[in-house]
């Protein structure tokens, strides 16, 4: 009955009348300027901006310091409405999540290269690294295409269940770590199953518990804003470090996961975002 009636509230606020068409999106629509709208099977558009939390593995927490932006378009799949199981659509610019740089607290400053490395590799190390280039950046990436984000409304509001899950890998940026330093690769990414209600975890980790946040109407119910989301996961793995110092990465690699303490079981990872989702009417927003 619980979960009858939050459906039902919710649908009453998107399903109003459409009002007329403009010539481009305005005011509180303009967040959804790259919802797939030209796909007919799109009910929904979906703009999720964190503008805080962390994400901890292993050894090193980066707490999210420059917003993070997840959108797209929902099909549903299951009973015909939103509420259900479906599909994500990616935008029409191709970002379904931005790949925002977060800083690293304290990079990799005050570590020495391994005395047992090359001499050249240790020079490279140490030049790059300590005079000057010690920042790094962490950038959580989405692996595979929009339709690998899991989406549902309907346990973001009851607070059980998987709200938002998808597979990623982590990029590490540095000029000594090269351009393709990962952390989880396309073939075995990190796998993040966010709640908004209370975690699981296998030990050590404890239970956190996340909110689905306050929800509001806006421009006459065609659009649900939660604000005040929070949405946890503590009970995920993360692999090994891949591909970082280029052609010396056999080298490097264990070097990074020293540093970082992976791989790092479930149990040990721990992953928070917090802001606002909005979910638009889509059939109203294509007439504006």
């Amino acid at each position: 009955m619980r979960r009858f009636i939050l459906a039902a509230a919710l649908a009453a606020l998107m399903l109003v009348p459409a009002s007329s068409a403009s010539a481009a999106l305005e005011g509180e629509f303009a967040r959804f300027k790259t919802c797939p709208l030209a796909n007919s099977a799109v009910e929904a558009c979906v703009y999720a901006e964190s503008t805080a939390g962390s994400f901890k593995i292993g050894k090193k927490t980066v707490p999210l310091v420059n917003p993070t932006i997840l959108k797209g378009g929902f099909d549903p799949t299951e009973n015909g409405n939103i509420f259900g199981t479906g599909t994500f659509v990616a935008p029409t610019d191709g970002q379904t999540l931005s790949k925002t740089p977060q800083p690293v607290p304290g990079g990799l400053l005050g570590v020495t290269a391994p005395l047992w490395w090359p001499q050249l590799l240790r020079d490279l190390f140490n030049e790059t690294i300590n005079n000057g280039f010690t920042g790094v950046t962490a950038t959580v990436e989405l692996v595979g295409p929009a339709s690998n984000v899991n989406l549902s409304i309907i346990n973001t509001l009851l607070g059980s269940g998987t709200a938002l899950g998808f597979p990623v890998r982590v990029k590490l940026s540095n000029p000594f770590l090269g351009s393709n330093c990962y952390i989880g690769t396309t073939s075995n990414p990190v796998k993040i199953n966010f709640t908004t209600g209370t975690t699981s975890p296998p030990a050590p980790n404890t239970p956190i518990s996340g909110s689905p946040g306050t929800f509001e109407g806006l421009e006459e119910g065609a659009i649900a804003r939660l604000s005040n989301n929070k949405l946890v996961d503590n009970s995920f793995a993360a692999p090994g470090a891949s591909g970082c110092g280029g052609l010396f990465s056999f080298l490097v690699d264990p070097f990074v996961d020293s540093i970082l303490g992976t791989p790092s079981p479930a149990g040990t990872n721990t992953a928070i975002l917090e802001g606002t989702n909005y979910v638009g009417d889509a059939a109203i927003i294509r007439t504006k």
